[in-house]
């Protein structure tokens, strides 16, 4: 089968979008298929057997990791050649556009291929978390517009399939990410990382995050769990555009940032701490809850999102929907080390469920399915009446002009 991929991120941006990429890349190539990846210049042309090509882009003032990238004309051709059997868009935002517009709708686009849709990222709950809530209302009727193009829309877990479906988005299946139990696993746990993540106190309970450090991970909720154990510490791994905020909230508390780790040594801090902290309520799966409970660390996590669908709360962590829950949850495992061995354990074998191998065999089966059931319907949609609905009309009308002209 040949896939291409359009992505708003890659490497070397690391995120769990660009994780799940990765790893699907190298399952697919390694099953036999062709591979070939739109995605913001990144100085590779070559990733793991997949064809890269990389779209200059421009750094977001606010979030200088992030570079958005606008379609080229170009593409076409490449695209042409490449003779696609399906095309999958990743977080459609602006180059995602060209996916939506060669392929997809009724009539399979210009190239008359199936459309891929994966939604990862809650976006319209990120906005509560950048004083742009007001946008919510917005967002919702643009998700609809892009994903309903989508021959199929896949998500990482069936809170979102739920999610989306409420919200008029159709089509919408799961397809849940998946964890290198081959890196991540106990047998990484190191005492240099621990005295590194401790600041020279590997004698002290370690708790770790493991993430993109921003607003909406919500990463000050655990201060009150530092407070009350007073003898735990704290380390931060990850980088982004919320950390000097986070230095200075953390100021005098023994709070490590790591920065960005990779490889053996991110597999190693998993294991090397005692307990992992998901305070986030907006992740769509979290990857990295997975990495820990693979690593054997039961996992603290909010009750939200896609975590309470790997977390199963008392048996291989503990779900809080307060601080001071977290803090009672935190402080009970950091004093049973016999409990903390059995969740780990636990946590362990349900990670072992979720290998890349089997999330990307899943992919493929929906892949086939978009192959086979191209989805072509009628227009039930009423004929515009009034001002306002003829001007959307007509703006709709303008946008799609305007990407023919840029993508002939």
């Amino acid at each position: 089968m040949r896939i291409v991929f359009f992505t708003e991120t890659f490497v070397p941006k690391v995120d769990g979008i660009v994780t799940t990429l990765c790893q699907t890349a190298r399952q697919l190539v390694r099953m036999g298929h062709e591979v070939l990846i739109f995605a913001p210049e990144g100085g590779i042309t070559e990733y793991e057997g997949a064809r890269v090509v990389g779209v200059k882009g421009h750094a977001l003032a606010f979030y200088p990791e992030l570079r958005l990238s606008l379609p080229r004309a170009s593409m076409r051709q490449v695209l042409q050649a490449f003779r696609p059997d399906v095309i999958h868009v990743a977080e459609p935002i602006l180059l995602g556009v060209a996916g939506l517009y060669y392929a997809g709708g009724g009539d399979g686009g210009p190239l008359k291929t199936p459309l891929v849709i994966s939604y990862h990222t809650d976006l319209p709950k990120y906005l509560h978390y950048y004083r742009m809530a007001f946008l919510e209302p917005y967002i919702w009727p643009l998700l609809r517009l892009r994903h309903n193009r989508a021959t199929l829309n896949l998500c990482p877990s069936d809170v979102m399939v739920q999610q989306l479906r409420e919200h008029g988005i159709a089509r919408s299946e799961l397809w849940p990410g998946g964890v290198d139990t081959e890196r991540f696993t106990p047998e990484k746990r190191s005492a240099a990382m621990r005295a590194r993540l401790t600041d020279g106190h590997p004698e002290s309970p370690l708790l770790l995050y493991a993430g993109r450090l921003s607003a909406e991970k919500e990463i000050e909720r655990l201060k009150t769990v530092l407070a009350a154990a007073p003898e735990t510490r704290l380390a931060l791994v990850g980088g982004g555009p919320h950390e000097k905020a986070l230095r200075a909230f953390f100021a005098g508390l023994p709070v490590h940032f790591a920065g960005f780790l990779h490889g053996d040594e991110l597999a190693a801090a998993f294991a090397s701490c005692d307990v992992f902290v998901m305070p986030s309520r907006t992740e769509t799966l979290g990857l990295v809850v997975l990495e820990a409970m693979a690593s054997g660390v039961p996992v603290v996590g909010a009750r939200a999102g896609g975590i309470p669908e790997m977390v199963n709360d008392g048996l291989n962590g503990f779900l809080f929907d307060t601080e001071e829950q977290a803090a009672e949850q935190v402080t009970l495992l950091l004093g049973d080390a016999g409990r903390r061995a059995i969740m780990g354990q636990a946590a362990m074998a349900r990670a072992a469920q979720h290998s890349w191998r089997a999330a990307t065999e899943q992919l493929l089966a929906h892949y086939q399915t978009a192959i086979t059931t191209q989805y072509v319907g009628p227009n039930l949609a009423p004929h515009p009446r009034g001002v306002k609905a003829r001007s959307k009309q007509a703006m709709g009308r303008a946008t799609l002009f305007a990407i023919r002209k840029l993508l002939p």
